[in-house]
């Protein structure tokens, strides 16, 4: 990419799955970080500081993965293939525990511990804009030189069609709208953030599910879990919104 054009910008792209401990127990706070660096930092390290963490070379060692093939050639190649930008979606968090008996959430793709203090979708993913925030926060102290971008982040859930074709998702603009304050507030802590995409523009099949069902769009797409529907589309209300959240740059979110 940067052969084709030196200005061009690139960046990975992380489904992070941010963790919380479950409790103050010392052994929760261990597991959470385990779960973090494994999930979210072991890729992030090598696309962006260009070497694997130290924590990673325990891991192969403990799990019987041989890295005695690994050049120093491979390690400089490492070195000069870092990202310009860390991008990464960010949809819900997770508590983690050592406790088996923790009552687990439902849907979350990692089915970590549910966490009391948060709602959740209809699919059991815990809605956590504030989790946003701490998320941006933590990777801007761990990679302090490197741009953020969120490029990942919505909203699944079941709509209905009025009798007028109209389709009043207020829940959507309500899971939306403090995730990008959480957003604002980030800027105001000196985190770089230079971009947000939302998933996604129109209804599709969940990649989760394989259901028409879950919906994300701000447009809908007449197409049912049974086959029915001419994949005709209309307007939600969240596209009004979002466009003029847009036009406004996110000044307006009422």
């Amino acid at each position: 990419g940067h052969e084709i054009n030196p200005d061009f910008m690139i960046g990975n792209m992380i489904a992070h799955e941010t963790t919380y401990p479950l409790t103050p127990n010392p052994k929760d706070v261990l597991a959470c970080l385990d779960v973090d660096d494994l999930h979210n930092n072991l890729c992030g390290d090598v696309q962006v500081r260009g070497e694997y963490p130290s924590f990673a070379w325990r891991y192969f060692k403990e799990n019987g993965i041989d890295t005695s093939f690994i050049t120093e050639e491979d390690k400089k190649i490492l070195k000069e293939g870092t990202v310009d930008m860390y991008t990464f979606s960010y949809y819900m968090t997770n508590c983690v525990t050592v406790d088996p008996n923790a009552e687990k959430t439902s849907g979350n793709m990692s089915l970590g511990a549910k966490n009391p203090y948060l709602k959740a979708s209809d699919w059991g993913w815990q809605i956590d804009p504030d989790g946003l925030r701490y998320t941006l926060n933590v990777l801007h102290g761990r990679y302090p030189d490197t741009p953020l971008m969120v490029v990942e982040n919505g909203f699944g859930a079941f709509d209905t069609v009025e009798e007028d074709g109209s389709i009043h998702d207020d829940y959507r603009i309500n899971y939306f709208r403090p995730h990008i304050e959480a957003m604002r507030e980030a800027i105001e802590d000196g985190v770089p953030l230079i971009g947000y995409t939302t998933w996604g523009p129109i209804d599709l099949v969940s990649a989760g599910t394989g259901q028409f069902a879950k919906r994300y769009g701000f447009i809908y797409v007449d197409k049912h879990d049974d086959g029915t529907g001419d994949f005709a589309r209309s307007r939600k209300d969240s596209f009004f919104w979002y466009k003029k959240v847009i036009a406004s740059n996110g000044e307006d979110l009422d």
